[in-house]
């Protein structure tokens, strides 16, 4: 048995998403503010505390809310539908929770079976928080807002009471008037939105009790720095508090104590006595002295002193756990980093979860009998402190430790789901297949919603060169460690100058896009297109800046038949050359021919239906000759003749530039720098660093194809993310 997926409704700005779960870890990624978080507290809220506020239903749906209540308000008479449910349900925040469940666990969903005849399958229940009974609700309102209505009226003060709306009332009564619900959904109909109709059963009770173990570990573990003088650093958890809870539930010998246990409660108790023979001895001349005062006088009883030794005592200090540095030497757990206590902090609650789950421990009598079939464990960002290293370790090893029993293993039939919200690119791209990315659907004229897409389905596995692909996107992530799943926007580039070079253009000229979160993915043109289908799924803004790679037809008529060929070459326009550059010939603009590439429009340039955009070298016109650079290196150069002039390079392909834009022939020159940067042992990351070196990144000119891209990337994000511009580039 497992949860195979669960849909979030009307829950902040989870209007309507579906969450796919994986069969073991699940991770949730998105960029700031997707609903990470609120995904996270909707499950910890529907299936843990269960208490909820006005600001967990979705804003905008107050709006109709206060609506219909107030309708309740205003008439003489409430008709029946008037004060329905059923108004009222769109509007609710709710929870389904789908299993998938084989015919041989009948037992554990024999409660909550569809019908007689289900023969194993997805078994579906809605939590919905609902009013505990209409009736009083609308009565207990309407009473409430004309008792204010006619104050106010008959005062002609014009003043906010409570409750002014629906929203006031229910922020202090919302607990009170609402409880969850819980309702069968119809499993022929797993993939519809269902509404709650007569149809459907209301079950009694809570029906996930003896389903479901539900554990939690937040974002907030109650570390901070040992150095610290703020009062949060005062209060929060130790180390050893957390260890010594754990000892309490599962290791205590004076709980069901065992022969074993039996040895230590004995030298525990002849510790005692012993302190309590030296107490005695010592406190006999203060306690004599009370005796002068006439205490403890006639009907009184006499003082004695004895000590309470347990074995919790030893770990009630802040030096019970050490970290031994040499022999003799030790530390208490303060001076160490909190990346070592967070880690063991977590890894304890990961134990202490799993044998509570499996009743191992002294505590075990204080459970029933029935241990659930499945332990869901949420953990709100466990990379908190922890060195990157350390979070990839983590996420490996996570899932072995809440299976680390006798009975779990391989056996199926107690199922472990580790769900994990995350902002950390080392823990996210360890585990591709499991995660489920949160997609903003922001724009400036509406409220953000998100949507949910399970990254596993982006390519088709059953395509052979989807297959492929997939395996190639998956190394290349693995390999670059990157935060695509996190980023507000990407950039993917074509080599290392623009690496090393676009972040200083975007810091010195676009102060839009510098406070937003893009990563820049150096890829190549041959590869930047096989990212075609996760850019699409994830919807992100993209700007691709790539090079002509123009080439030229060539026929060997020494061969017969003449054989055809094509070689690279300096763009020129008229002349019938093509691209050789897999990302424009099929991806974006999708053309060939280098006219039609240097002629396009640049609105024309992004995609229809995605916000992606493509830049590359076009048309310069210097002192009136037009040219045409072949890539990035010789697109700055040229836009930059006269600062390149001041140079004084000495080697590399920095020289060879230096030399070429001192060719007083501007056609020549463009021609130089062509052959230079196509010339034998070019290393054009040394070339972007000698440029940073010798020519301050802010007194260069943008090539003018990427400062389209980033323009057009700044105007998309801007109103997104509502960022004021600056009237002056930041220098």
């Amino acid at each position: 048995m497992k949860i195979d997926f669960v849909r979030i409704k009307n829950f902040r700005k989870l209007k309507n998403c579906k969450i796919e779960f994986s069969d073991k870890e699940t991770l949730f990624v998105g960029a700031n503010n997707s609903g990470k978080t609120t995904a996270m507290d909707a499950l910890i809220t529907f299936l843990g505390r269960k208490q909820f506020k006005t600001q967990d239903f979705t804003i905008t749906n107050w709006t109709e809310l206060k609506k219909i209540a107030e309708s309740w308000v205003t008439k003489e008479t409430i008709e029946e539908e008037e004060k329905s449910f059923k108004l009222l349900e769109p509007h609710l925040p709710s929870l389904d929770l789908w299993f998938n469940v084989d015919i041989s666990e009948l037992r554990y969903v024999s409660h909550i079976i569809p019908s007689l005849d289900w023969s194993g399958g997805l078994i579906g229940i809605r939590l919905i928080l609902q009013p505990k009974n209409l009736e009083s609700l609308v009565e207990e309102y309407v009473l409430s807002r004309k008792k204010i209505v006619d104050l106010i009226t008959k005062t002609g003060k014009n003043i906010e009471l409570w409750p002014a709306d629906f929203w006031q009332f229910c922020e202090k009564k919302l607990n009170t008037l609402f409880e969850v619900k819980s309702y069968l959904l119809d499993p022929d109909k797993h993939d519809e939105d269902q509404n709650i109709s007569d149809n459907n059963i209301e079950l009694e009770g809570n029906p996930l009790n003896g389903l479901i173990k539900i554990n939690t570990i937040n974002a907030q573990r109650g570390f901070s720095d040992a150095n610290s003088d703020t009062p949060e650093a005062n209060s929060t958890k130790s180390l050893s508090s957390q260890l010594r809870s754990y000892y309490e539930s599962h290791l205590n010998p004076s709980i069901d104590p065992n022969e074993q246990d039996l040895v230590a409660i004995e030298k525990l108790n002849e510790a005692q006595n012993t302190f309590d023979k030296n107490l005695t001895s010592s406190f006999e001349a203060p306690l004599e002295e009370l005796k002068v005062l006439n205490y403890p006088g006639f009907g009184n009883p006499q003082i004695t002193l004895s000590s309470l030794i347990k074995a919790t005592d030893g770990l009630d200090h802040e030096s019970a756990v050490r970290y031994n540095l040499l022999e003799g030497l030790s530390l208490p757990e303060k001076y160490n980093g909190l990346g070592y206590q967070n880690l063991i902090s977590i890894v304890f609650k990961l134990i202490g979860y799993r044998d509570e789950w499996m009743r191992k421990g002294k505590k075990t009598f204080e459970h029933d009998d029935i241990i659930e079939p499945i332990h869901l464990v949420l953990i709100e960002e466990p990379e908190a402190h922890l060195h990157a290293q350390v979070q990839q370790v983590f996420i490996k090893k996570a899932y072995e430790i809440l299976r680390n029993h006798g009975n779990l293993g391989a056996n199926k039939e107690f199922t472990t789901q580790l769900v994990i919200s995350t902002h950390s690119s080392y823990i996210a791209h360890q585990k591709f297949e499991s995660l489920r990315y949160f997609k903003r659907n922001n724009t400036a004229n509406s409220t953000p919603t998100t949507d949910v897409l399970s990254l596993k389905s982006v390519f088709d596995s059953y395509i052979k060169e989807e297959k492929e692909t997939e395996k190639f996107v998956i190394r290349y992530l693995n390999t670059t460690h990157n935060d695509l799943f996190f980023a507000d926007a990407a950039i993917l580039v074509e080599g290392p100058a623009e690496r090393m070079l676009i972040p200083h253009f975007i810091r010195n000229y676009h102060n839009v896009l510098d406070s937003c979160y893009i990563t820049i993915l150096e890829i190549g043109g041959s590869h930047a297109h096989r990212l075609k289908p996760l850019i699409k799924k994830l919807g992100l803004a993209t700007l691709i800046i790539t090079d002509l790679d123009s080439q030229e037809k060539q026929i060997d008529n020494s061969t017969t038949p003449p054989k055809e060929s094509f070689k690279k070459c300096q763009p020129k326009i008229g002349v019938n050359q093509i691209t050789n550059n897999d990302t424009l010939k099929n991806w974006n603009p999708n053309l060939t021919n280098i006219d039609d590439l240097i002629s396009l429009k640049i609105e024309d340039k992004l995609l229809k239906d995605y916000p992606v955009r493509v830049a590359y070298q076009t048309e310069i016109d210097i002192a009136g000759v037009k040219v045409y650079p072949y890539t990035f290196e010789d697109a700055l150069v040229l836009e930059n003749i006269e600062k390149f002039k001041a140079i004084n390079a000495t080697s590399g392909l920095l020289k060879k530039m230096v030399q070429a834009v001192n060719e007083p022939n501007t056609i020549n020159s463009a021609k130089m720098a062509y052959e230079a940067i196509n010339s034998s042992g070019v290393k054009k990351a040394e070339f972007a660093l000698d440029v940073m070196y010798l020519e301050a990144p802010e007194e260069l000119n943008v090539p003018t194809y990427i400062k389209e891209g980033l323009d057009w990337l700044e105007n998309f994000l801007q109103p997104i993310k509502n960022i004021a511009e600056q009237e002056t580039p930041i220098k």
